[in-house]
């Protein structure tokens, strides 16, 4: 079994539902509490051990690429003001040198291109993808538990997973269950948005991926699909029919931070997940609320 050593984080869309927020500002930085959400996906992917962490930006995001490296003047000024946990806090959170990429994704042609332009990035190795907009809430970080079902999977490809409606299968992609296998089970069939009546299953892929490197030549020779753009779905399909593919059942709450909704409710579940301001803050929750 060959290591994952390495993630793809696609950063390059616009955020036009949060404007006027995003006009100069990316999605990716809005906060969580006090955290970035595009750091909160890192964490998790550093926490399942990944090495090399990969961007794939587009025009106005140098904001991300700052963040994630030495800021010599903040340093000195927390040094110098004796700030020395706020200090350790940044040092600790630091990549190394090296350990991250940065690579454009010139033109919005959709996830799938998104990937895609990471190739010589990743190279001939098994990666993940992580969707920055989709924060998964649970004890454990998601792509640590599809780590150790990839550790079964001989080779084979990961998604997680996440049960929805019934009446809300349509707006995702939803996959057919196979056997038990460790922590997952076999993928039998992945479609996208189906009607409730065709539906597979009820689980939804949530954003977390454990791909092939040879998704990248499907990439590359896939057309446009749904909305005009190139679907890593439809490419995953085809790697499906000469590779296995296993799902993960994600344990936990999603939010999905690219709609207002759920970036609201993201706070306030990693709020109250906070022992420092739980108690207060949900003393104000119930004040708003009416004390109800």
């Amino acid at each position: 079994m060959r290591p994952i050593r390495k993630a793809v984080f696609p950063v390059a869309g616009l955020g036009t539902r949060f404007l006027p927020a995003t006009k100069a500002i990316p999605k990716e930085m809005l906060t969580v509490v006090d955290r970035p959400a595009i750091q909160i996906v890192v964490d998790e992917a550093r926490e399942a051990g990944i090495e090399h962490l990969i961007f794939v930006t587009g025009r106005n995001k140098g904001a991300i690429e700052d963040h994630f490296d030495k800021q010599f003047e903040l340093d000195a000024t927390l040094q110098n003001r004796g700030k020395s946990r706020e200090l350790e806090l940044l040092q600790a959170e630091l990549p190394k040198a090296g350990q991250t990429s940065f690579t454009r994704q010139q033109e919005p042609l959709g996830l799938g291109h998104a990937v895609w332009c990471a190739r010589e990035i990743v190279g001939d190795e098994p990666f993940a993808l992580l969707l920055p907009d989709m924060l998964h809430f649970g004890r454990r970080g998601c792509l640590s538990e599809m780590v150790e079902v990839y550790a079964d999977s001989a080779d084979g490809n990961v998604i997680s997973v996440y049960e929805v409606p019934q009446d809300q299968v349509h707006q995702y992609g939803i996959v057919g269950v196979g056997e038990t296998r460790g922590k997952g089970f076999r993928v039998t069939s992945m479609v996208e948005k189906p009607k409730p009546a065709d539906a597979p299953s009820r689980y939804m892929i949530s954003g977390r991926y454990i791909l092939q490197p040879e998704i990248f030549a499907l990439l590359e020779r896939q057309a446009a699909g749904a909305g005009g753009e190139i679907q890593v779905t439809d490419a995953m399909l085809k790697l499906a029919t000469t590779q296995p593919f296993f799902g993960y059942r994600f344990d936990g709450r999603i939010f999905d931070c690219g709609s207002k909704l759920g970036f609201l409710a993201a706070n306030v579940a990693y709020a109250l997940a906070r022992p420092d301001i739980a108690p207060a803050f949900r003393a104000e929750l119930k004040q708003l609320l009416g004390g109800k």
